[in-house]
């Protein structure tokens, strides 16, 4: 499979806007199944972590306040992903924390997202739920680190999509995997998944 940027955002809040914001990003870069690159960075955007928040990711004030600001880091995680094709878990979520942060530094995303919460949907119908820490325990993939930090999430998200890909080519034979197949079977209805993935076999 071609190389794919995983990307995690720990956030204040749901929605990106004056109050809430980033307040830290990972990117794992996935190249035929393995993690061969990292970025991970807190990020300093002056908004204040609610102590549920803090309580949830760990990030607290006194962390954000020795760390780079949000624009120094946006500007340089933008540099390491290049045009490299997007993933993440729960992509809708994180697609709108990057392009918010990229707007302010006034950068616009050229790429999709993939989503690895739509295709595990699909592709693993048997799991209790379709979190990401439950799919990694069904899969027996390896546990990343604490929950709700970017780079555990990150790897995770990446470990997960490693994992679909091999279910792709062993169960449903297809030999050849791309970010574009990827984003195009996130959208099938999960009855009609099988019969979308007989019209790819061979290629």
């Amino acid at each position: 499979m071609e190389r794919i940027a995983v990307i995690d955002f720990e956030t204040t809040g749901i929605s990106p806007g004056t109050g809430c914001r980033a307040t830290e990003i990972a990117v794992v870069i996935l190249e035929q199944g393995r993690i061969v690159d990292r970025y991970q960075s807190l990020m300093n955007a002056g908004v204040r972590v609610p102590a549920f928040i803090e309580q949830l990711t760990g990030i607290s004030n006194a962390m954000l306040r020795t760390a780079p600001s949000a624009e120094q880091v946006m500007n340089e995680v933008n540099e390491f992903v290049g045009i490299t094709p997007l993933l993440a878990h729960n992509a809708a979520f994180d697609q709108k924390f990057w392009d918010f942060e990229l707007g302010l530094i006034k950068r616009t995303r050229l790429q999709n997202f993939a989503c690895s919460l739509l295709l595990a949907r699909r592709l693993m119908p048997a799991a209790p739920n379709h979190k990401l820490g439950t799919l990694t325990t069904f899969a027996k993939l390896p546990h990343t680190g604490q929950a709700h930090r970017a780079m555990a999430d990150a790897e995770m998200a990446a470990n997960l999509t490693a994992h679909l890909a091999q279910e792709l080519r062993h169960k449903h034979g297809l030999r050849e995997l791309s970010h574009e197949l990827l984003c195009s079977l996130q959208k099938v209805p999960a009855a009609k998944i099988n019969e979308h993935l007989k019209r790819h076999r061979g290629f």
